[in-house]
C-alpha cells in the first residue's frame, strides 16, 4: 500500500471491550446527537485529512487519514491528542494502557472484521454492521470521508456482506439484546406472569423488548423521555397475549416498582442510583428486582448492586453468556477469517496497482480548492459591485472549463498509466 499513501496514511485508533474496561469505556461513549459534531472536529485536527468515528457500547474508534506519523505513535501527533482532550478530558497516560493502533494494512484487516462481526463480543451480531454504516453516513454529511476512506469503507461492507452471504456465523449467534432477554428467563426460569420495564426507547430497547417476547414475556411497560417514541413501542408490541403500557419518564420513580425485570438503554448517565435501589425495594416489600443494564456511559449505578435484593448486571455481565455458544460459531468464524484475509490482500493489490487513482483524485480535488479560494478572492475584491446570479453563473462556468483543459493532459497520462485489472474493479 506504500505507493498511494501519497494522499495520506491510513491510521486507526480506539478502545474496545477486549482492551478497556467499562468504567474506561464510558468516558469515551459519544451519543449520536454529537457524533457529526466530533467527527468533524477530529476531521480539523492538524494532520488528519479524512476522519470516521465509530462509538458503540462496546466500542470507540476513530479512522483517519493522515498525513503521515512515520513510527511516531498516533497520541504523540499534534492533533489527535488535543482532541482526545477536547472530547473526552482523559488524562494521555490514563488512555495509553487500554489503547489499540493499527496502521495501513492492519487498519484495513481491522476494519473489515469489525463490520464483519468478528471482533464484536458476540461474534455474528447483525447490529454492527448497521452501527458502521451510520457512523459513515455521518461522516459522509460533514464533509469528513473523501477519496481514501469512501472507498476503503464502501469495500469494508462488500466484505461484511460476503461474509454473511457465504458462511453461517449469525445463524446461531446473539445479539446483546437476545443475551440480556436470556438473561432476564434464566433468572426467573420463566418470564410468564412477569413484568419487565424498558427504560429508554432506542434501537437496543426494541431488539430487547421483540426478544423478551420470544422468552415468553406477558406484561411490558416502556418509559423514555420522549413519550411518543415509548407509546410507538408499547403499540407495536402489543398483543393479545401481551399486555403493554408506557410510564411517564418524569414518574418513573415512582412506577419502578412494578416492574420485576428492568432493561435500560439510555446512556443517559445513572437514572438508577443506590438510594433509588433501597426505595424500590421497600415499595417492592424486599421482593427482588433485577436490573439489566445495556448503556454505554451506564444507567444504572454499580453500586446499587450492594442492595440485597437487587440485582444488576451491565454489559460487560452479558459477555459470560454471549459466549456460551462459542464453540459452535469457530468453525463459521474461521471461515468468516479466511475471506477477509482474502479480501485484504484483493483490496491491497488493488490499491498497489493503482497509484494513478489516488494521484487523479488527489490532482482534482487540489485544482478545485485552489479554483474556490480564487472565487472567493475576487467576489471580495469586487464586493462594493457583486455580480449578478447569471453573472456568477457565468464565472463559475468558464473557470470550470478552464480547470479542466488545464488538467486534460496530465489526467490523460495518469488514467493511460492505469491497468485492466484496476478498470475491471
Amino acid at each position: 500500500m506504500s505507493e498511494t499513501r501519497k494522499a495520506g496514511s491510513l491510521l486507526l485508533l480506539g478502545v474496545n471491550h477486549t482492551t478497556a474496561p467499562l468504567d474506561v469505556r464510558e468516558r469515551f461513549a459519544i451519543p449520536l446527537s454529537r457524533l457529526a459534531d466530533a467527527t468533524r472536529t477530529l476531521a480539523h485536527q492538524p494532520g488528519v485529512r479524512e476522519a470516521m468515528i465509530l462509538s458503540t457500547c462496546n466500542r470507540v474508534e476513530f479512522l483517519v487519514n493522515h498525513d503521515g506519523t512515520g513510527n511516531v505513535p498516533l497520541l504523540e501527533t499534534p492533533g489527535i491528542p488535543r482532541f482526545l482532550h477536547e472530547y473526552f478530558a482523559v488524562p494521555t497516560g490514563v488512555l495509553q494502557p487500554h489503547l489499540y493502533e493499527f496502521r495501513e494494512r492492519e487498519a484495513v484487516r481491522h476494519l473489515f472484521r469489525v463490520a464483519s462481526s468478528l471482533d464484536s463480543m458476540v461474534v455474528g451480531e447483525p447490529q454492527i454492521l448497521g452501527q458502521v454504516k451510520q457512523s459513515w453516513t455521518i461522516a459522509r454529511e460533514v464533509g469528513a470521508v473523501k477519496t481514501m476512506l469512501d472507498p476503503l469503507l464502501q469495500r469494508a461492507f462488500s466484505v461484511a456482506k460476503r461474509v454473511r452471504t457465504e458462511t453461517r456465523i449469525g445463524s446461531s449467534t446473539v445479539s446483546i439484546a437476545s443475551v440480556a432477554a436470556e438473561l432476564a428467563r434464566k433468572i426467573f426460569g420463566s418470564l410468564s406472569g412477569k413484568t419487565i420495564l424498558l427504560v429508554g426507547a432506542g434501537k437496543m430497547s426494541d431488539l430487547a423488548a421483540r426478544h423478551l417476547l420470544q422468552q415468553g414475556a406477558t406484561t411490558l411497560l416502556v418509559s423514555n423521555r420522549t413519550e411518543a417514541r415509548a407509546e410507538a413501542i408499547a403499540d407495536s408490541l402489543r398483543t393479545p397475549s401481551m399486555t403493554t403500557g408506557v410510564i411517564p419518564f418524569e414518574q418513573l420513580h415512582e412506577q419502578t416498582h412494578r416492574a420485576d425485570v428492568i432493561i435500560t438503554s439510555t446512556g443517559a448517565g445513572q437514572i438508577f442510583t443506590r438510594e433509588h435501589g433501597r426505595l424500590l425495594l421497600h415499595r417492592r416489600r424486599n421482593r427482588p428486582v433485577f436490573f439489566i443494564d445495556i448503556a454505554v456511559p451506564r444507567d444504572v449505578e454499580p453500586d446499587l448492586n450492594k442492595v440485597e435484593g437487587c440485582f444488576v448486571y451491565d454489559i460487560d455481565d452479558l459477555q459470560g453468556i454471549a459466549m456460551a455458544n462459542h464453540q459452535s460459531r469457530r468453525d463459521e468464524s474461521e471461515a468468516a477469517e479466511r475471506i477477509v484475509t482474502a479480501e485484504v490482500e484483493r483490496y491491497d493489490d488493488r490499491l498497489s496497482q493503482a497509484p494513478a487513482t489516488a494521484a487523479i483524485k488527489e490532482l482534482q480535488l487540489s485544482a478545485e480548492a485552489l479554483r474556490q479560494q480564487e472565487l472567493a478572492r475576487t467576489a471580495q475584491r469586487l464586493s462594493a459591485t457583486p455580480l449578478s446570479d447569471e453573472q456568477q453563473a457565468a464565472v463559475d462556468a468558464l473557470t470550470k472549463s478552464l480547470v479542466a483543459k488545464l488538467l486534460h493532459p496530465q489526467l490523460s497520462e495518469l488514467r493511460q498509466a492505469e491497468t485492466p485489472k484496476l478498470r475491471e474493479e
